[in-house]
């Protein structure tokens, strides 16, 4: 009778531990997932503005016949982003990304000088448009780099570092900026 009730006691015990590791693991799949979906909010993002980036050059091109060093470094740091986007390379994209927001500070800075670059509708729009763009990454990043670093956080908790491990869930990177595109920028260095 002690023997029955022993092992009912180790089937029980085995069960609850069982149940408790499921759980575990479906908790780590859902914040593996929240990751996935974050990046892919800010992909979407990316891709957007990458679409529109040709036609603000091509736009200023016509306007802007002297400043072809600053045109490019747009699409320089275009073609970076799309390659470390297409990579998932977070410490990349942020890298490229620090090139793109330089890049766009100069391309409107220089656009003061150009009054009828300035008046043009498709300017305006296409300014209006990236700037929006730009937000929502910013926003979309900053719910991403959360995700990740609730990802980070309980694949090594114990005992969820347990499950992470024995089915590889693995750590996930920050999107994070060049420290210079964090702090507020000098506007009198960019107008002169």
């Amino acid at each position: 009778m002690n023997l029955v009730i022993l092992l009912y006691i180790l089937l029980a015990a085995i069960t609850a531990l069982l149940i408790f590791g499921i759980m575990i693991y479906n908790s780590l799949v859902d914040v593996k997932h929240t990751v996935s979906q974050a990046w892919s909010n800010i992909d979407v993002l990316l891709k957007q503005r990458h679409d529109e980036l040709p036609k603000l050059v091509e736009t200023c091109k016509q306007y802007m016949k002297f400043e072809q060093e600053t045109l490019n470094r747009v699409m320089e740091a275009r073609s970076g982003i799309a390659k470390a986007r297409e990579a998932s390379n977070m410490p990349a994209l942020g890298a490229a990304e620090g090139l793109l927001r330089a890049g766009l500070g100069q391309l409107y800075a220089v656009a003061e000088a150009y009054p009828e670059l300035r008046a043009s509708e498709k300017f305006q729009h296409l300014q209006t448009r990236i700037t929006s763009l730009e937000n929502s990454i910013a926003d979309r990043r900053e719910y991403y780099n959360e995700a990740v670093k609730n990802n980070n956080i309980r694949i090594e908790q114990f005992p969820e570092i347990v499950i992470a491990r024995w089915f590889g869930f693995g750590e996930r990177s920050l999107l994070e900026f060049a420290e210079a595109d964090t702090h507020d920028h000098n506007l009198n260095k960019l107008f002169s």
